[in-house]
């Protein structure tokens, strides 16, 4: 099964295939733990969603990369690859992960390989350094403690606190007519 990337080209998309078996075949790849919820990657710098854990194809803890198979319209994929230079790279042709937002550089994306390196083959390489993760339902979050007297607003409460909103407004009206006939009455009494 592959699935299909956009990469923009000159205002129109060209679409390419990722094959999912790359991330199988080697041994460096980690699966992601069961316990763990799912994840929301965001850009490091200006934090728009790049993707999730429901596209996760492993990690590389010797190149502090984690690895996705699918990616979100926020990240632009570079139009001109390039021989990587870095000693563990060697001969490697890659293009650049930018964020569309604040144009930060993300990671790489894995053209042609060497045969070492080919469970990265078409596989998109974030940088953690580069990059945050929301966790959803982690344990970090609280659920907001609430006093006997405290309920949350529902539909009924609601139209509860709406009726005496209205008994309120009339009894408010009501003494203010009554202190409009008290002022008048003093007025005339001390006119005469």
């Amino acid at each position: 099964m592959a699935d299909k990337i956009k990469v923009a080209d000159d205002c129109s998309y060209k679409t390419y295939s990722v094959c999912e078996s790359a991330a199988d075949s080697s041994s460096r790849v980690e699966e992601v733990g069961e316990s763990d919820g799912p994840a929301v990657f965001m850009c490091g710098k200006c934090k728009l969603p790049i993707g999730d854990s429901l596209s996760w194809a492993g990690g590389d803890d010797e190149q502090n990369q984690i690895m996705l198979k699918r990616i979100s319209d926020n990240v632009v994929i570079g139009k001109e690859p390039f021989v990587s230079g870095t000693r563990k790279e060697f001969g490697c042709l890659v293009v650049n992960l930018t964020c569309c937002g604040c144009c930060s550089e993300l990671g790489i994306m894995y053209i042609s390989t060497p045969i070492k390196l080919d469970y990265k083959r078409s596989l998109f390489c974030f940088d953690v350094e580069n990059i945050e993760s929301y966790v959803v339902g982690s344990p970090g979050q609280r659920v907001p403690e609430l006093d006997g007297e405290d309920k949350p607003v529902t539909l009924e409460y609601q139209n509860i606190v709406e009726e005496q909103m209205t008994e309120i407004k009339s009894l408010a009206v009501i003494i203010g007519q009554r202190l409009l006939e008290i002022e008048n009455n003093l007025q005339c009494s001390s006119g005469k």
